[in-house]
């Protein structure tokens, strides 16, 4: 699993990689995250990930989230890049104003055509069950993006911990 995970991440276009990095740019953008399925299980983890760096965070389909609107931005994980709930809520997000960025292993994808940052994330012949390098490269590589964006921020690590224990 280490070799398949560390072949995937090591095929990551640096470019558009930095093009993602550079999408998180604003810390007072809202963020919404989704996907379907346990591509939307690595989206929650993301959430939460950036919601401990002091993000504003909502998870699409969660009922306090609010309308996304201009201004605002959703981060998609989908494999397939096809998924119509996935497309539905780009084209919806798209529609209102807001940046639409992606994790998908289909660049040439529906959802990718829709977006304005697209990460190919580029899994081939997996030995594992079902999409695990598919999901588990996405979470390596939104970390990624958390992780360099808390040595920006001075003491990034005790203020997480105590957003995520309410202790001030």
């Amino acid at each position: 699993m280490g070799q398949e995970i560390t072949d995937v991440l090591g095929r990551i276009d640096a470019d558009a990689f930095a093009r993602l990095v550079q999408a998180f740019d604003d810390p007072d953008r809202r963020w919404f995250f989704s996907g379907q399925g346990r591509s939307g299980l690595v989206a929650q983890m993301g959430a939460m990930r950036f919601m401990h760096l002091g993000r504003m965070v909502h998870f699409v389909g969660e009922a306090s989230a609010p309308s996304i609107r201009k201004g605002d931005a959703l981060l998609i994980v989908s494999g397939s890049g096809e998924t119509p709930v996935s497309t539905g809520f780009a084209r919806i997000a798209k529609a209102e104003g807001a940046k639409v960025v992606t994790l998908t292993h289909k660049p040439a994808g529906t959802l990718a055509g829709i977006a304005d940052v697209t990460l190919h994330v580029p899994v081939g012949e997996s030995k594992q069950f079902g999409g695990s390098l598919f999901e588990q490269s996405c979470l390596i590589l939104l970390d990624s993006v958390v992780l360099g964006l808390a040595k920006q921020i001075p003491e990034a690590h005790k203020l997480m911990l105590q957003r995520h224990t309410n202790l001030q």
